[in-house]
């Protein structure tokens, strides 16, 4: 199994998540900025969520609603910065519950070969307080498995395209 690797040095505001997936960059960047892949994967397993706008362009703006399974709803929402297919998102991501707190996100996929990519995503937070309310017991977790909902769609885009007859 691949892990997700996540690093959160003590008194720093950053957090930075690394994974590697066995799919194309492009179809990466794609499940990372299409509307209707981001709802398939985004937030830990066992919450749904509802891609209220993902306009991915430099100046875009997106709203994600997320849904648990005791009926607990979590909005996000943020502005793209620069979008560069397919090698970088930078955008930026506010939870509702908690306006003011922002957080400055860039997403860059590196081309391993051989159908591989690296996702690194680096997160800078306002303050440590925010970053270190970010680690609360449960979030390594829900973060990692919010990498592996997305290493699931990418195989299942992966096994549609394959299954496609040629024309």
């Amino acid at each position: 199994m691949v892990e997700t690797n996540i690093i959160a040095e003590p008194g720093k505001q950053e957090i930075i998540i690394t994974r590697e997936f066995d799919a194309p960059r492009d179809l990466v960047f794609k499940a990372s900025t299409d509307s209707e892949l981001v709802a398939q994967w985004w937030g830990p397993r066992g919450t749904t969520t509802t891609v209220e706008k993902m306009d991915a362009r430099s100046g875009g703006t997106w709203r994600v609603v997320q849904r648990d399974a005791e009926g607990n709803t979590f909005a996000m929402h943020g502005v793209f910065h620069d979008v560069t297919p397919p090698e970088r998102v930078v955008d930026t991501v506010e939870y509702e519950g908690m306006p003011g707190h922002v957080v400055l996100e860039t997403e860059t996929l590196e081309d391993l070969g051989g159908g591989r990519t690296k996702m690194t995503d680096h997160l800078v937070f306002q303050t440590v307080e925010d970053r270190n309310a970010m680690l609360q017991p449960g979030m390594k977790e829900e973060m990692a498995s919010t990498t592996e909902l997305l290493a699931e769609v990418l195989q299942r885009q992966i096994s549609k395209k394959q299954a496609a007859p040629a024309r």
